[in-house]
C-alpha cells in the first residue's frame, strides 16, 4: 500500500493514547493506569528534551520564554484550537479553552480513557526542557469536566520577553516543529515501551489490541505510515 501521502493528524495522535490507555487499565486495572501515567510523563520529558536540544543548538538559553518558542507542534487548521496568555506577571499564566484531543475523544466515546493524557504532561514536557522548572495546572483541565485548561508556568514573562517571543517564534517558523506522523509515532513507541516494561506480558497484549483498535478506527496505512519515521529522530538521546 502507498502511504506515501497519508497525513496523521491530532485524531490520530489522541486516539492513539487513548487505546493504548484503555486497554492498559482494562487489563490491569490501577496497575495499568499507574503505568499508563508514567509512560505519559515519560513520553513529555522526551518532547521537553527535543525541545531544550534545538534551544541550545541555536544558541539559546533555557527559560521560560524559550521554552515557549520551541513547541513542536501546530494545530492542523486555523480554530481547530483556542489558546492564549491570562496573565505575564507575577508568572505566566496560559489557558486553552478549545482542545482538538477534547475533542477527538468526545467524538468516539472514549475520554474516560483518554483524559490520562492530560494529568501531567504539559509539566513534564516543561521539566523535560528545564528539570528545576514546574508548570502547576490551576483549574480543573477539560477533559476531566472543566470549563477551560489553565496552567502556571512558574515565571514572570515581561513584555520583553513577550517582544522576544514573538520575535524568535517569528524566526523559528516551522522549522522546530513536527508533523502528527512524528508525534504519533513517538507516543506509541514511548509508551509501549513503559507498558511491556511495567506490565511485562500483560502490556505486550495491551498494545496489541490498542494497536488494532487504532488500524479498524482509521486503517492500516495510519499505523503503517508510523514506521517510516525514524527512532534516531524521536530519541536524539539515550532512552
Amino acid at each position: 500500500m502507498n502511504i506515501s501521502h497519508t497525513v496523521c493528524q491530532i485524531e490520530h495522535h489522541a486516539m492513539m493514547f487513548a487505546f493504548l490507555s484503555k486497554h492498559a487499565i482494562r487489563l490491569c486495572g490501577n496497575r495499568g493506569k499507574d503505568a499508563i501515567l508514567d509512560a505519559m510523563t515519560e513520553y513529555g520529558k522526551e518532547r521537553g528534551r527535543r525541545m531544550a536540544l534545538n534551544a541550545q543548538t541555536h544558541g539559546d538559553p533555557l527559560n521560560t520564554m524559550t521554552n515557549q518558542a520551541y513547541g513542536e507542534w501546530k494545530p492542523d487548521y486555523p480554530g481547530q484550537m483556542e489558546f492564549g496568555q491570562l496573565c505575564t506577571e507575577p508568572t505566566l499564566q496560559t489557558y486553552i479553552s478549545k482542545c482538538a484531543w477534547c475533542e477527538a475523544w468526545q467524538k468516539h466515546h472514549i475520554t474516560e480513557y483518554g483524559k490520562y493524557y492530560c494529568v501531567n504532561v504539559d509539566n513534564a514536557v516543561y521539566q523535560g526542557f528545564r528539570p528545576d522548572f514546574t508548570c502547576t495546572p490551576i483549574s480543573t483541565s477539560m477533559s476531566w469536566g472543566g470549563d477551560c485548561c489553565k496552567f502556571d508556568w512558574g515565571h514572570p514573562l515581561s513584555a520583553e520577553d513577550n517582544e522576544a517571543l514573538a520575535a524568535k517564534k517569528k524566526e523559528l517558523g516551522t522549522s522546530c516543529m513536527k508533523d502528527f506522523n512524528f508525534h504519533t509515532a513517538h507516543l506509541m513507541h514511548t509508551i509501549t515501551r513503559v507498558l511491556i516494561k511495567q506490565l511485562g506480558a500483560a502490556g505486550e497484549k495491551a498494545v496489541t489490541l490498542a494497536l488494532a483498535e487504532y488500524v479498524d478506527t482509521f486503517g492500516q496505512e495510519y499505523l503503517d505510515v508510523l514506521d517510516t519515521i525514524s527512532l534516531d529522530e524521536i530519541y536524539p538521546f539515550e532512552v
